[in-house]
């Protein structure tokens, strides 16, 4: 009888395995929900990244891989017990699924509360791609807020966790208009404390959003570069 079980479960994980769509890029959008974001910010953030997974850029991006196709997830993250899933696993190959994604993640209610945990948003997003059915070449996580990590796991321990499981860690460092704040600790800019601690993996990179660089715009460079998966070394994006 024991036997018989190992026999099943093995093939229900070559099963499974064999099931898994093949897709171009496994994406991950854990997106800042925490208090520091008010509504209108949170509205900013989902729109920008609605409006550039439907443009006609991103879509061609998408179209001249070799699958042809993207899975992506949307989380929104705040403190170490809140990652909320917004929009779950969602295949896009074309401007219709573009546009179911997109519509989803625009009705979607706030969920995330408490504030800044990238650490445990990271870690989530990890379990997030390891527990989906599709299987893609690269897999990334884009982590996009307005300030450091605070609370959680350790920020540094997760991040080599995740880079020995060859995922790679982007990042969009959202300056906010006339906070007159550095963002990261000990006065160093957003993007340098983003680069030295969040980042990693082939190809990673900071992009930047502030009054020279809308959101919007940030958002479609960013996931133009994610897509085509020529990053090249580690770096800052030019703005």
């Amino acid at each position: 009888m024991r036997l018989i079980l190992k026999s099943l479960v093995a093939l229900s994980l070559l099963t499974a395995e064999a099931q898994a769509e093949p897709v171009d890029l496994e994406l991950v959008f854990a997106a800042d929900g925490s208090g520091s974001i008010d509504n209108d910010e949170l509205r900013l953030q989902r729109q920008g990244w609605a409006d550039a997974l439907t443009s006609p850029d991103v879509l061609t991006g998408i179209k001249d891989g070799p699958v042809g196709a993207i899975a992506v997830a949307f989380m929104e993250w705040g403190g170490p017990g809140s990652q909320v899933v917004i929009v779950d696993w969602h295949v896009i190959r074309d401007e219709a699924s573009a546009r179911v994604f997109a519509e989803k993640l625009l009705s979607a209610p706030r969920g995330a509360t408490g504030y800044n945990s990238i650490s445990n948003a990271i870690d989530f997003s990890m379990r997030l791609v390891e527990g989906n059915a599709h299987e893609g070449t690269r897999r990334v996580i884009d982590v996009s807020g307005d300030g450091p990590n605070m609370n959680g796991r350790s920020l540094e321990q997760v991040r080599a966790e995740a880079l020995a499981k060859d995922f790679t860690i982007n990042a969009l460092a959202i300056r906010r208009p006339g906070s007159g704040r550095p963002g990261g600790p000990g006065g160093v800019t957003l993007e340098d404390y983003y680069a030295q601690n969040v980042i990693g993996g082939p190809g990673s990179f900071v992009e930047i959003a502030d009054e020279t660089q809308p959101f919007a715009l940030a958002a479609r460079r960013k996931l133009l570069t994610e897509i085509a998966g020529t990053g090249g070394a580690t770096r800052h994006a030019s703005r």
